[in-house]
């Protein structure tokens, strides 16, 4: 009878990197050593000889970034992403651990299309893709989804994501389960009665461009709901892609209380506003809509100070045909995975003077602390999921030339810094700054 062999995975020693490990508050030029796909703090002589060895000269080394809102689109729209293609932009640019949306056709609202989604990452992901279950049935915001189901099936949270639960009772019910079965609950904050027809921000570019505002305060009503919400119930809510200034203040002021929510900002929402729509560009419609400039400085006021915690891409690949539309008609989203970093360093690190472990903080440990993954750390033992990338490294980022199947980004074309060479997760690498490996 034949016998299968298989290789040991190699050992790694990555070499005079810059590393950062925001958990450890490290930030020093170092070594990394990994073996049997864990960090360990050295290696043996022998060992040395036998590893894979990375010079990172000039590098930084970090945790894999991890992404808790992104759209795969499988089961059921994988014309335009699957979870293939998907974690395969998501490797380029940095990421070793992300967790789906389940407004997928069907919507991920019951076990069995939980354990569909589970064998295809087991089948064809090639880094961590985590799901999330409904909050109701079919996401109609009408009866409750089976919470207790879905948390045994794995879902890491909670979410309508695409949607808003719009009955506040059902969503009072729906923290009562979700505290009863220890899951966050994720909600995209809209108040729909204020947003029908609406396409872009209500505000002197919307009168400009002839097109249906988007009030702010259809965010802020919905955020402040679940603060009550979650105060009331002693569930944790999880606040997606925060657009307002009015809703920053209320999320601090909630926090001052000590309210068990948080909450994301996208990078578009930190680095565009409305103006980007004056040429009805369907890449820049996304919802919640870009803002206006004021906006903008406030999210990244609060990512400074904590009331934001964390940087969430909000991956939302749609196809060339479907974004070609009148602007009315054109859905909502954009890519997110291969340029997070860049533009994230570009509006944070250069022009508003974060410091880069805080930042990398914001896209490794902090989103890893919120939904409890094992994730976002280089201590001893934990598993060897690493980004190293060149800070200053310019390129030409083409979305169609990338690795989503879908090419709808508004930084397609432009010269972006910052570029990620090598992601490696449980000690393999996934990419070597080319090619998927």
């Amino acid at each position: 009878m034949k016998r299968t062999i298989y290789q040991a995975m190699p050992s790694l020693w990555i070499q005079n990197a810059r590393v950062i490990d925001p958990a450890a508050k490290r930030d020093a030029l170092g070594d990394l050593f990994v073996t049997d796909g864990k960090l360990v703090p050295s290696l043996s002589a022998a060992a040395k000889k036998r590893a894979k060895k990375i010079d990172a000269t000039g590098l930084v080394a970090c945790p894999g970034l991890v992404d808790i809102h992104v759209h795969f689109r499988e089961p059921g729209q994988t014309h335009k992403e699957t979870i293939g293609t998907g974690s395969r932009a998501a490797a380029a640019g940095g990421f070793t651990t992300v967790v789906c949306m389940p407004n997928t056709a069907p919507v991920a609202d019951n076990a069995g299309t939980i354990q569909f989604i589970k064998d295809a990452v087991r089948r064809d992901a090639v880094i961590k893709v985590l799901p999330t279950g409904c909050i109701t049935v079919g996401m109609k915001g009408q009866t409750l989804a089976p919470i207790g189901s879905l948390q045994r099936m794995g879902v890491v949270a909670i979410t309508d994501d695409g949607e808003c639960v719009q009955s506040n009772v059902l969503m009072r019910r729906a923290c009562e389960y979700a505290k009863m079965f220890d899951l966050p609950i994720m909600d995209h904050c809209q108040d729909a009665s204020l947003t029908q027809g609406a396409v872009m921000n209500e505000g002197k570019m919307s009168t400009r461009l002839g097109l249906r505002g988007w009030p702010h305060t259809a965010e802020d009503i919905i955020v402040a709901r679940n603060v009550i919400l979650s105060e009331y119930t002693g569930a944790h809510i999880h606040l997606q892609h925060i657009s307002s200034r009015y809703s920053v203040g209320i999320i601090r002021r909630a926090k001052e209380r000590g309210v068990k929510v948080s909450a994301e900002a996208t990078p578009h929402h930190i680095a565009l506003t409305d103006e980007s729509l004056a040429t009805y560009d369907t890449n820049f419609k996304m919802n919640p809509p870009l803002r206006t400039e004021e906006d903008r400085r406030e999210l990244i006021a609060g990512l400074r100070d904590g009331t934001l915690d964390c940087i969430s891409t909000d991956h939302a690949p749609h196809t060339d045909y479907e974004k070609d539309k009148e602007f009315d008609y054109a859905p909502n989203g954009i890519l997110g995975m291969e340029t997070s970093l860049p533009v994230t360093l570009e509006i944070l690190v250069r022009q508003n003077k974060f410091k880069l472990p805080f930042v990398l903080d914001l896209m490794t440990r902090r989103p890893a602390n919120l939904m409890r993954l094992p994730a976002g750390t280089l201590a001893e033992g934990a598993a060897a999921d690493l980004c190293l990338f060149s800070e200053h490294e310019q390129w030409l980022y083409d979305a169609k030339t990338g690795f989503s199947k879908s090419s709808n980004s508004p930084w397609s074309g432009q010269t972006l810094t910052g570029r990620v060479k090598t992601t490696i997760v449980d000690g393999r690498i996934v990419y070597d700054g080319r090619k998927i490996l």
